[in-house]
C-alpha cells in the first residue's frame, strides 16, 4: 500500500541537553501509518537520544510528541507500549535465564485461574511469532544458550507479537545475516503494507535504500534533513547529510602476504563447541574471511581456536609448532592469540572500568614488578601508545569505556590485544552497530593490522565488508568448512559464488 496521510507519530521541535552536551535541538520528525521511515546519522548524532524520548525513557525539555492528532507524553517504557508502540533495541534486552517464550509474551504473560502461567498458552503465542520472523528455535529453549544473532531475531518478535501501531528498529539487522535480513525486511513490507508506522534506524545504506520511504538525518543533534523522499535522494547526497561532506571510500593499499609458513595452521579440529573436521591455513599478512549463516559455527571454531571451548580432535599448529590451548590465557600468553569477540559489551569490555584498565589487563602479568606491583606510569605508557596507534577518540584514559562511541569502545577491543603482542587476530563482527565513517576507519585499520604483518581471521555476517577486506574466504555450514576461494573483490561474482556455497 501506499504511504497514508495518516499521522502516526509526531515530534516536533524536541531538545533534550545532558551535562556538556547538547544532545538534541530543535528536532522534528514525522512518521506516517504504512510507512517504513528511516533515522539515520553518525554515531552520537542524537538518534537513541530520540528513541528514548519516543519511549518514555527521558522526558524532553521541549517540543512536543503527537500520536494519531493527540499530543502525548510518556513517564516510562511501559507508558510508551499501552500506546501501541514497540521498540526493538539494538543492545538486547532479554531476560537470559528465561525461555523465550516467556521473553516474548513477558508483557502479557498468560495465566489459569488468573494467578498461574499458562506455559501451554506461552509456548504456542510465542512459536506463532516465531515463524513469522523465521526463527528455527524452540519456544523453551533459555534465551542464554542462543547466539547474538538469534538473540536479536526473538527481540523482534517479541516487538512484533505486541501488535503495535508503531514499531521502532535501532540496527535489527546487525548481528544477522543477509539471509535473515531478506527474511526480516519481507515480514516488515508486509507489517507497512497492514498500516504500521515502521521507524527504522541503520548505519547500512544499502538497506536504508532498499527498505525505506522517506527518511530522517540527524547531525550534531540537529536535522539535516526531516521527512524527505528517499525516492528523490542518492546515496552520495544522504552521506553529504549525515557527515557534512560526501565520504570517499578510499582503496585499500597494496600488502604482501607471507606464504611461507603459516601463522596458524589447523588440520581435522573437532570441539565440544561442536566445530567439526575442519581444515584451514592463515598466514602472516592476510586477512581471511569466515562467512557463514547464523548456526554455520563461526563463532565456536573461534572459541575452539582461543581454548574456550575444548578441543577433541585434530590439531592447532601456530608457527609449524603444536598448540596446545586449554584456556584464553593461554591463547595469548603462550601463542599469540587474541580474540575481538562479536559482543563488545559484554565479553570483550569491562563497560564501568577505564580505558586504561581495558588495554593493560592483557599485559599485567607482563608488566608486572617485584612482588606483583604494577607501575602506573609503565601502564599508561603501554595503553598511550595504542590509544594513540588506533585514534580512539577521548578526553582521557581514565575515561569510562561504557561512555565511548560503539567505533571507539571497538577500538579499545582492538588496542587490548595488540597491547598483549598477538601476532594472530581473530576479529568477529568488527563494525556491528558502527556508522558509515568509522566503519571504513575500522576496515583501514584491520588492513594495516595484516599489512605490518599480523594474520587476521575475519568473522563478518556483512557480505560487502567480507568482500571488501577478505584476501580467501572461507564459506561454513554445518560447523564445516565447505568452501574456500580466493577474493577477486568483484561484489556480483563473489556474493554469488557465497550464496552458492551455502544452498
Amino acid at each position: 500500500m501506499a504511504v497514508s496521510d495518516t499521522v502516526a507519530l509526531e515530534v516536533s521541535a524536541v531538545s533534550k541537553s545532558f551535562p556538556g552536551v547538547r544532545a538534541l535541538d530543535n528536532v522534528a520528525l514525522t512518521l506516517r501509518a504504512g510507512e517504513i521511515h528511516a533515522l539515520i546519522g553518525e554515531n552520537g548524532a542524537g538518534k537513541s537520544t530520540l528513541i528514548k524520548i519516543i519511549t518514555g525513557l527521558y522526558q524532553p525539555e521541549a517540543g512536543h510528541l503527537h500520536m494519531n492528532g493527540s499530543e502525548v507524553r510518556f513517564a516510562s517504557p511501559r507508558e510508551a507500549i499501552e500506546a501501541g508502540i514497540s521498540f526493538v533495541p539494538q543492545e538486547r534486552n532479554l531476560i537470559p535465564g528465561f525461555s523465550v517464550g516467556e521473553n516474548i509474551m513477558l508483557e502479557r504473560m498468560p495465566t489459569r485461574a488468573g494467578v498461574f502461567a499458562d506455559y501451554r498458552r506461552v509456548n504456542e503465542e510465542a512459536k506463532k511469532w516465531l515463524d513469522v520472523i523465521g526463527l528455527d528455535v524452540s519456544p523453551t529453549a533459555i534465551v542464554s544458550s542462543l547466539s547474538a544473532a538469534q538473540m536479536q531475531l526473538v527481540e523482534t518478535a517479541r516487538a512484533l507479537s505486541l501488535e503495535s501501531r508503531v514499531l521502532l528498529l535501532d540496527e535489527p539487522t546487525a548481528s544477522i545475516t543477509p539471509h535473515e535480513t531478506v527474511f526480516l525486511f519481507n515480514v516488515l513490507r508486509g507489517l507497512r503494507d497492514r498500516g504500521v508506522a515502521i521507524l527504522f534506524v541503520s548505519h547500512k545504506m544499502e538497506e536504508v535504500f532498499d527498505l525505506c520511504d522517506r527518511v530522517t538525518v540527524l547531525r550534531d543533534g540537529r536535522n539535516t534533513a526531516a521527512n524527505e523522499d528517499l525516492a528523490a535522494m542518492d546515496r552520495d547526497r544522504l552521506v553529504s547529510l549525515m557527515i557534512g561532506r560526501t565520504h570517499i571510500i578510499t582503496e585499500l593499499p597494496a600488502k604482501s602476504v607471507k606464504r611461507e609458513q603459516p601463522a596458524l595452521r589447523v588440520r581435522g579440529l573437532q570441539a565440544e563447541s561442536g566445530t567439526r573436521g575442519v581444515d584451514f591455513d592463515l598466514y602472516g599478512g592476510e586477512v581471511l574471511g569466515l562467512y557463514g549463516l547464523v548456526g554455520a559455527g563461526r563463532s565456536e571454531l573461534a572459541n575452539a581456536l582461543i581454548g574456550a571451548s575444548r578441543v577433541t580432535a585434530g590439531e592447532i599448529l601456530v608457527n609449524g609448532g603444536p598448540a596446545h590451548i586449554h584456556s584464553v590465557a593461554d591463547a595469548v600468553n603462550k601463542y599469540g592469540i587474541g580474540y575481538v569477540s562479536e559482543n563488545r559489551k559484554t565479553e570483550g569490555l569491562i563497560l564501568s572500568h577505564t580505558i586504561i584498565a581495558n588495554v593493560s589487563i592483557t599485559i599485567w602479568r607482563r608488566i608486572a614488578g617485584w612482588l606483583g606491583w604494577i607501575s602506573g606510569r609503565t601502564e599508561k605508557s603501554v595503553v598511550s601508545r595504542f590509544v594513540g596507534q588506533l585514534d580512539i577518540k577521548t578526553p582521557s584514559l581514565n575515561q569510562l569505556v561504557n561512555n565511548l562511541s560503539g567505533g571507539n569502545q571497538q577500538k579499545v577491543s582492538l588496542a587490548k590485544w595488540l597491547a598483549a603482542e598477538a601476532k594472530v587476530l581473530i576479529i568477529d563482527e568488527p563494525t556491528i552497530g558502527i556508522d558509515i565513517k568509522t566503519k571504513y576507519a575500522l576496515h583501514e585499520l584491520i588492513w594495516e593490522l595484516a599489512g605490518q604483518g599480523r594474520a587476521i581471521l575475519l568473522i563478518s555476517s556483512e557480505m560487502p565488508e567480507m568482500i571488501r577486506l577478505a584476501d580467501r574466504i572461507l564459506v561454513m555450514k554445518g560447523h564445516r568448512i565447505v568452501a574456500e576461494f580466493n577474493n577477486t573483490h568483484q561484489y556480483d561474482e563473489i556474493s554469488s559464488t557465497i550464496i552458492k556455497c551455502l544452498t
